[in-house]
């Protein structure tokens, strides 16, 4: 409890700084020692001390944050773009752990173990059958570096358990999880979070693309809810040229920082689309401003999310983390974009808001603040500040696929879980008639046959979610391009499966129409 109240005190002297302030800090210790020694029953210190933290930081904005000692490590994972582990995508089905793919060049791949393989035992303990969830599979897989573990596994074909002693080795953690070309010079990469590999994993996707004739890119950040500043001015430096200012932050404790371009990127010349929805946030913020106040790209989908809050990591005594907001960053005409947070209520609610509000649906229902305008810096168009990045181009929220229905199967997990079951009973047979995705993309139906069997299933495996004939007309094509990127991604990966459902992606297929009809040029942008 002592090693807490030294975080808890040290904390507050962080945050509240001069002399005079470091009292609430011994306040807030003299209380803790009161309820340690007077209150009338046993109290869990850790808690209370966690909780008086939580609402502290709750106070200052909604960024600033507290990350428990035990939570730490999962939280940086995305950040550091890695994890210590034995290097398997799983899934959790039907009570059992299956091994969904093995990471390529991971440990458990370099061993022999496959797609498929079901894990019986962990360290001698029967794990299926257990109602095992994904932390207790992670408490018990993941470790330190070089490290041991052993598993025992059941394997299609073999009557005997396979017993495997895996040593624990660093696994990558991909930010980029799709790329390819949607054409003969359109390329498309997708990002999907801002860590310490992201800067490397985009020169490596953009120099492929390139190698197979890439002149036009499409950068989808849909749903990107940010991570590094440093990795977001690195992406942004590979569009932009010269010494072109990408960012600025600056906080009473941080005076004024420019981040400028200071390398030769690997697409500062050729057309550019970056692809933007409300769950587009932080560094995606970041490089979408930078690249609208230069007039280097389009800027194509609905208005993001508005942080512009610059965040630090620090750790505390106990291995726990805050992570405390220093700054806010501006764009490089000067708009700061985070949305206003005096209304915390309001700031969570503030998806459905705009869904209600019709927001997500029309660009005229999109509220701008006329009071917060700025000029593009080469063009002088005019963009806002205040809540997000606005779109040069709106593309609204295509919901006439989505019936009742089909959120129900979303919602169910059984669209995964049929593909999960679905290619672990035909690899054989995929690996003869898929040899390449290409094979699989081009041929493979979703037809009348495989719809049953869904359906089938369906009903086996929750009877509650029965039948519903005009919602089923109502999404069945959208469920069958789902169903054909589920299988594909359970059989390949990622990446296979947006190349696959981008189709249904009405902001991806609009940004691919404007390059495909030659409408870019048209929306008075930088050639």
């Amino acid at each position: 409890m002592i090693v807490k109240k030294i975080a808890l005190g040290a904390l507050l002297s962080l945050a509240l700084g001069t002399s005079a302030q470091v009292n609430h800090a011994q306040k807030l210790t003299e209380v803790s020692t009161y309820i340690d020694r007077l209150y009338v029953d046993e109290v869990n210190n850790d808690e209370v001390t966690d909780a008086a933290i939580v609402a502290m930081l709750e106070k200052l904005d909604p960024h600033s944050t507290y990350i428990p000692k035990e939570e730490v490590e999962g939280a940086n994972e995305r950040i550091n773009g890695s994890f210590v582990g034995i290097g398997i995508r799983f899934q959790i089905l039907k009570d059992t752990l299956l091994v969904v793919n093995p990471i390529p060049g991971g440990p458990s791949e370099k061993l022999g173990i496959r797609a498929g393989d079901k894990i019986i035992k962990i360290e001698d303990e029967l794990i299926a059958g257990t109602g095992l969830k994904n932390s207790g599979v992670r408490t018990r897989l993941l470790g330190d570096l070089g490290s041991k573990v052993n598993v025992s596994i059941k394997r299609k074909g073999s009557d005997k358990l396979l017993d495997f002693t895996i040593t624990r080795d660093k696994i990558p953690v991909n930010s980029v999880v799709s790329t390819y070309m949607m054409d003969e010079e359109i390329g498309y990469i997708k990002l999907t979070s801002f860590s310490r590999t992201s800067e490397q994993e985009i020169k490596d996707a953009l120099k492929g693309l390139k190698k197979k004739g890439m002149k036009d890119l499409i950068l989808d950040l849909e749903g990107n809810g940010g991570g590094l500043l440093y990795a977001a001015k690195a992406i942004s430096d590979e569009f932009l040229s010269g010494d072109k200012l990408l960012v600025y932050s600056e906080g009473k404790a941080q005076p004024r920082r420019d981040l400028v371009a200071d390398t030769k990127g690997n697409f500062e010349k050729g057309r550019l689309v970056i692809l933007i929805n409300e769950g587009t946030a932080s560094a995606s913020e970041i490089v979408s401003g930078a690249v609208q106040d230069w007039d280097r790209g389009l800027i194509v989908g609905r208005r993001t999310f508005g942080k512009g809050l610059v965040q630090r990591p620090i750790e505390l005594s106990d291995g726990s983390q805050i992570r405390l907001t220093i700054a806010r960053y501006f764009t490089p005409s000067g708009r700061f974009i985070q949305k206003p947070y005096d209304d915390l209520e309001a700031y969570k609610n503030d998806y459905l808001d705009r869904y209600l509000s019709g927001q997500m649906t029309s660009a005229d229902s999109v509220i701008v603040n006329d009071s917060l305008t700025f000029k593009t810096l080469k063009k002088k168009r005019t963009v806002y500040g205040g809540g997000g990045i606005m779109p040069d181009v709106f593309v609204p929220l295509d919901t006439t696929e989505i019936s009742d229905y089909y959120r129900k199967l979303s919602r169910s997990g059984l669209i995964n879980q049929f593909a999960i079951d679905y290619v672990n009973n035909n690899r054989a047979q995929f690996k003869t008639k898929f040899p390449e995705f290409s094979d699989f993309k081009t041929t493979f139906m979703v037809d009348k046959a495989l719809i049953d069997q869904f359906l089938g299933y369906v009903v086996t495996e929750n009877a509650d979610l029965t039948f519903d004939e005009d919602g089923y007309k109502e999404c069945e094509d959208l469920l069958k391009v789902r169903l054909k990127a589920t299988i594909a991604q359970n059989y390949w990966d990622y990446s296979s499966f947006y190349e696959i459902y981008n189709v249904k992606n009405e902001i991806v297929m609009e940004a691919f129409d404007i390059l495909k009809e030659n409408c870019y040029e048209k929306m008075n942008l930088a050639k």
